[in-house]
């Protein structure tokens, strides 16, 4: 098969050959039709984010497309079979072989290409809020980086579970979050997100904090926390390092979680097949009643994955997820 390689960290990406994915015991091979573009893909082409052990080194960490090949001990999936996955690598190819425990149907009324945009955020969002508390009545939910893959998919599933929610975002995509459910957009270039949130709670502050920024956005997500509240951190787009004031986690009674979804094992748990199981119960019915829905802000073909991540990293990158199909 073909694939999208590198010579080394920070070499451009090339189409070049790749050997053919086997389907070991418990695995299939999936054609992919469409991979999605994700901040680690960049991280990784750069040589800061390498593959888990074991894994492909082919970039991408989602896919959609058809089985062709069932490996033994696989059970409830044939060939033919339409579905998206999630992956440790491998999506910037041809073909790629995957745990069958990593596979999810492609929800009715979503095109096999969109699906591809689903596996990854899907995930994220699911393992970040699975734990929080039923909202209470007003509650107010703060998901930072709205606009993007993972924050478009947390403000619709925050939604659809009954939280009035804010966002940060660049004021040219206030449209977009607007339109999929946040009540308030903050332009994080111009706005103090901490004042908008107390002056939209009454002073009470946010009961739960989606954060993909990380470094000196604790101590203000704290700040921004209502009592009892929870700050998951998903991402540090802004840093790794960060300070705090305990007595201030202690005084609000703060929650601080942080989670990765890539390093999961496969099996056991916690695991990436618990986290399956649980996205296809809990969030493919919103995504077949149509309460959520894929994000796709662009697509390119998959050969011209180095303007992608160009795209991505760049200041007009598009809001949701930039898509690289066959």
């Amino acid at each position: 098969m073909k694939a999208m390689q590198q010579q080394g960290p920070g070499a451009p990406l090339e189409w070049t050959d790749a050997p053919d994915p086997i389907a070991g015991h418990g695995e299939v091979v999936v054609e992919i039709v469409a991979t999605a573009v994700n901040r680690a893909d960049l991280m990784q082409a750069a040589g800061h984010y390498p593959p888990p052990l074991g894994e492909s080194d082919v970039i991408g960490l989602e896919c959609s497309g058809t089985i062709v090949h069932v490996g033994d001990g696989v059970e409830g999936w044939a060939v033919g079979d339409e579905v998206c996955a999630l992956l440790a690598g491998g999506g910037y190819a041809e073909r790629v072989a995957v745990p069958a425990t990593q596979l999810l149907p492609v929800p009715k009324g979503v095109s096999l290409e969109d699906a591809a945009a689903l596996p990854e955020a899907a995930c994220t969002v699911w393992t970040a809020i699975r734990d929080a508390p039923a909202p209470a009545l007003d509650a107010l939910a703060l998901v930072h980086g709205g606009s993007g893959g993972v924050g478009s998919m947390a403000i619709q599933v925050l939604t659809a579970r009954g939280y009035r929610v804010a966002t940060t975002a660049s004021e040219r995509h206030h449209d977009l979050v607007h339109s999929l459910g946040a009540e308030i957009a903050i332009d994080y270039r111009s706005e103090d997100f901490e004042a908008v949130v107390h002056a939209a709670t009454d002073g009470r502050g946010a009961e739960l904090i989606l954060d993909v920024v990380g470094g000196d956005y604790l101590a203000r997500n704290v700040a921004a926390l209502a009592l009892d509240g929870t700050i998951t951190v998903i991402a540090a787009q802004g840093g790794t390092k960060a300070e705090i004031d305990l007595r201030a986690l202690m005084q609000r009674r703060v929650t601080l979680r942080a989670m990765t979804l890539r390093a999961r094992p496969h099996n056991g748990r916690g695991g990436k097949a618990d986290v399956i199981d649980e996205v296809r119960r809990e969030l493919w019915p919103l995504l077949e009643d149509g309460e959520i829905a894929p994000v796709i802000g662009a697509k390119l073909r998959l050969t011209h994955a180095n303007e992608a991540h160009a795209l991505m990293g760049g200041a007009e990158a598009p809001g949701g997820k930039i898509l690289l199909v066959r």
